[in-house]
C-alpha cells in the first residue's frame, strides 16, 4: 500500500487515547452542528446533529458508488466497501489510496485492473440504511466460509457491553448514528461510527485489510441490528462471534446458523440472548454481580439528540 496512506493512518491511530487503537471523536468538528429548535413544551432548546456528507469511490478510473458518511476515515471506508463487496481479493495489491478533500472522492488504485461488471449488474438494495447494498455473489461466498472455533466467555460478553456503553462517542452524544467495535476477548480494539452500520463496519473491514489484522480472535460488536447483510459480512471478514444491543432479523440468524457464526443480540446490562453458535459460549459470568444497564450512559454535561 501507498506509504503516504500508511503513515497517515498509523498517525491518526497514535493520536487516539486509552486501550483502543482508534476511538471516536464527538468533539471533531466536522462530525456534528448545532442546531436549534423547540421542544415538547415550545422552549428554545440547541441540540447537535451528526453531519453527513457525500463519499464517491473509485477502483481505478471508475466509479464505484456514493455513500453518504459522516466523513471521517474516508480511506478505510472505500478499502472496506470495496472488500466487501468482493472487489477486492486477499491476493491483490493495492498500490495507493488518494483521498481528495474538496471533491469528497477517494480512488483506490491496484496494480492490475480488476473485473466488476457483472457484480454491479447483480446488484440488489437491502433493508439497511446509507449505502445498505448487497452483490449476489457475496451470497455464493458463503459456502466457503469456515469459521474458526474457540470459545466466549459470558464474562467477557458483559465486560465489553460495559466499556463500550461508557466510550465518549457520536452515539452518545448526539445519537442517530450507528458504531461497530472490533474487539478481542474483552478488549475494544477499534470503534467506528457512520450513518449507516454498513459504512462502520467497512470501516472496520478497510482497517484490517490495511493492517493485516488476525479475524479468527475477533469479535464485533455493533449498536444497529443484526441483518442479513451484517452477518454476511461479518462471516467473510472471517470473524467468528456478532454482537448487538439491538435485535435480530430471521434472515440474519439464518444465515448465521448456515455458517456456524455466533450471533448475540439484545446485549444490555445483565441480559443478552445467543440464537446462534451457542457452542462456543462459557457460562463463567456471576450474573448477580453485573450492573444493570439504565439506558445511554452519556458524558456528563453532553446536551441530548
Amino acid at each position: 500500500m501507498d506509504t503516504r496512506l500508511r503513515g497517515k493512518l498509523q498517525l491518526s491511530a497514535r493520536l487516539d487515547v486509552g486501550e483502543l487503537l482508534i476511538t471516536p471523536d464527538p468533539d471533531a468538528p466536522r462530525l456534528t452542528r448545532a442546531v436549534e429548535g423547540v421542544d415538547h413544551m415550545g422552549q428554545p432548546v440547541e441540540t447537535r446533529v451528526v453531519e453527513e456528507r457525500p463519499l464517491t469511490i473509485f477502483l481505478n478510473s471508475r466509479e464505484i458508488v456514493t455513500a453518504m458518511t459522516i466523513g471521517d476515515y474516508p480511506e478505510y471506508l472505500a478499502l472496506g466497501f470495496l472488500r466487501n463487496q468482493g472487489m477486492l481479493g486477499d491476493s491483490e495489491e493495492v498500490t495507493r489510496v488518494d483521498y481528495d478533500e474538496e471533491l469528497d472522492t477517494v480512488v483506490v488504485r491496484t496494480a492490475h485492473e480488476t473485473s466488476y461488471e457483472d457484480k454491479l449488474a447483480r446488484k440488489t438494495r437491502t433493508s439497511g440504511c446509507a449505502v445498505g447494498t448487497v452483490f449476489g455473489d457475496m451470497m455464493e461466498g458463503l459456502d466457503k466460509v469456515e469459521l474458526p472455533g474457540g470459545e466466549v466467555r459470558t464474562s467477557e460478553l458483559y465486560a465489553l457491553s460495559h466499556k463500550i456503553n461508557r466510550i465518549p462517542s457520536l452515539y452518545l452524544e448526539a445519537g442517530a448514528i450507528h458504531g461497530t467495535v472490533l474487539c478481542q476477548r474483552d478488549r475494544p480494539l477499534v470503534y467506528m461510527e457512520d450513518v449507516g452500520r454498513h459504512n462502520a463496519v467497512d470501516k472496520i473491514a478497510g482497517w484490517m485489510f490495511s493492517e493485516k489484522a488476525e479475524a479468527g480472535d475477533k469479535i464485533l460488536y455493533t449498536t444497529g441490528r443484526l441483518t442479513s447483510e451484517m452477518v454476511i459480512k461479518t462471516a467473510l471478514m472471517g470473524i467468528p462471534v456478532l454482537a448487538s444491543r439491538s435485535g435480530f432479523t430471521a434472515w440474519g440468524v439464518e444465515i448465521a446458523r448456515q455458517v456456524g457464526l455466533t450471533l448475540i443480540g439484545r446485549l444490555r446490562g445483565q441480559r443478552f440472548v445467543c440464537l446462534s453458535g451457542e457452542e462456543r459460549l462459557v457460562w463463567d459470568a456471576d450474573v448477580g454481580a453485573v450492573p444493570e444497564e439504565d439506558g445511554k450512559h452519556r458524558r456528563k454535561g453532553a446536551g441530548k439528540g
